[in-house]
């Protein structure tokens, strides 16, 4: 089983990642080391590394492989940045962050979900991330300001407590949009003091809820 694990791995990265582009050696690392088959359960294993979301209970889901790539790539992460993560879902996405050598803050409205993450990431040794159940849309104010932001939910629009925790510079990467099929990929940088806002093509994630989302 562990052999199959790791082909899929590698026809993952070969096939959905770098053949799309993303090219960043510290993401293709991250991805290639993190085994996202753990952040399912058994009877899933065999689909962790396909071309698709993977459900993880209570409406949520892993996303699909590549656009976690992508916006681990669009975050231009360093080592040792403090990056806050709105919606730590199964954790995958936050222990690639983590294995990039990032601080990462995830934040989990659902406790079922924050309790398994939180014991997943505890047992893989992941001690450069810290969890939090609360409602994300508020982010996490007393670990502030934070280099990159990564919302892996989509909302109206960027919730103002998360623009108010962006570091300068910083990255904030979030889908909005007025419904799933209308989401587009907002990042918005900050430098100088001015934050530019750009659309970086259309996703489909599950509702962000919370007091400044839906």
């Amino acid at each position: 089983m562990r052999v199959d694990m790791r082909r899929s791995r590698d026809r993952m990265l070969r096939e959905q990642i770098e053949a799309r582009g993303v090219d960043n050696p510290r993401v293709l690392a991250a991805m290639r080391k993190v085994p996202r088959h753990e952040f399912v359960d058994e009877a899933l294993h065999g689909q962790a590394y396909a071309d698709h979301p993977a459900p993880i209970g209570f409406g949520q889901t892993i996303s699909q492989p590549y656009i976690v790539a992508l916006m681990s790539q669009m975050l231009e992460v360093e080592p040792d940045m403090k990056v806050l993560e709105i919606g730590t879902g199964s954790g995958y996405q936050a222990a690639v962050l983590g294995e990039m050598g990032a601080r990462v803050f995830t934040v989990e409205r659902i406790p079922e979900l924050y309790q398994a993450a939180r014991r997943r990431l505890t047992r893989m040794r992941f001690t450069n991330v810290r969890c939090k159940l609360d409602d994300g849309t508020l982010g996490w104010p007393a670990e502030g300001p934070y280099d990159r932001i990564l919302v892996t939910a989509g909302g109206p629009d960027v919730p103002l407590p998360l623009l108010e925790q962006l570091a300068d510079p910083g990255i904030l990467l979030i889908p909005v949009g007025g419904s799933r099929r209308e989401q587009q990929l907002v990042l918005v940088r900050q430098e100088n003091g001015e934050m530019v806002r750009e659309n970086k093509g259309g996703v489909v994630f599950v509702d962000l809820v919370g007091r400044h989302g839906w």
